[in-house]
């Protein structure tokens, strides 16, 4: 099940994330659950979910969790690293990427994304900086 008003507000900041179909699960500053449909239109020649997709997934649900953990009077948050490992191919249902805060620092804040597919099987792990504006 999705968070509908939070999944609104997403598109509403980040057309892009409207763009690829991005939902979210669950929006908590502890943790941050999205995911994407696989679709034809998303996919490698091959018929795998391209990893740019899975990419912008996590780190949609990475900057969510960053900015859910902003230190007071913070104006926002921007991604300023990001690393991908990707481990198995997604060809049906979805990724779900969930973001939790590895460190939360005044000017810098990491967070670290898992992507599973439908089996909860790791696809991808995701490591993230967020600068504080």
């Amino acid at each position: 099940m999705t968070d509908a008003e939070a999944t609104a507000s997403l598109h509403g900041s980040v057309p892009f994330a409207a763009h690829l179909g991005i939902e979210l699960v669950a929006a908590e500053p502890s943790a941050v659950t999205g995911r994407v449909a696989w679709a034809e239109s998303l996919c490698t020649a091959g018929g795998a979910l391209n990893g740019g997709v899975i990419m912008a997934l996590a780190d949609n649900v990475g900057a969510l969790c960053a900015f859910l953990n902003l230190p007071h009077g913070s104006a926002g948050t921007t991604t300023i690293e990001s690393k991908t490992n990707f481990l198995r191919a997604i060809r049906a249902g979805h990724a779900t990427a969930t973001a939790r805060p590895l460190h939360v620092g005044r000017r810098i804040i990491v967070v670290e994304s898992d992507v599973l597919d439908d089996e909860k099987r790791l696809v991808a792990k995701v490591m993230q900086s967020q600068a504080v504006l």
